[in-house]
């Protein structure tokens, strides 16, 4: 089966869809936190040129295209994300983004991003690649899917 990638309209959240705990992270993003109208997508199933991505960029952390079409990574993403949220994740999205303690949101991030093969949902395909196994641009990818 052949996926054709698309541009849907921001904001939209890209994951690493190879990745179980990645997956499942954004499942719950999909159904408590994503406004209306908002895409939550892998990044293999995505035009990543038309927003100014990279597959290696999506492999190595979540990003967030807000509605004015600005991408932000890893915390940032949360941050955002949450802000783009209902009413009731504002102040949480508000936090993670005051300095200081973004940059303890984005130690905690990273440590989690080392770690996702271990955590619940995580395979040894959500293992982050070394620099040298990353891809230098955007690869076809195409998903196993259920029969």
């Amino acid at each position: 089966m052949t996926t054709s990638a698309t541009r849907p309209a921001p904001p939209v959240l890209v994951y690493d869809g190879d990745c179980g705990f990645c997956t499942r992270s954004a499942g719950v993003a999909r159904r408590f936190v994503m406004p209306a109208g908002g895409t939550v997508a892998a990044s293999y199933d995505l035009d990543l040129d038309a927003f100014g991505l990279t597959m290696a960029e999506c492999m190595e952390a979540l990003q967030f295209v807000d509605s004015r079409g600005r991408v932000h990574a890893a915390q940032d993403a949360v941050a955002h994300l949450l802000l783009a949220g209902a009413p009731w994740w504002k102040p949480l999205g508000a936090v993670l983004l005051v300095p200081g303690l973004n940059t303890v949101a984005g130690v905690l991030y990273r440590a989690v991003a080392r770690n996702r093969y271990r955590l619940p949902g995580g395979t040894a395909a959500c293992a982050m690649p070394s620099p040298s196994q990353q891809p230098s641009q955007q690869e076809p990818h195409e998903p196993e899917r259920a029969a």
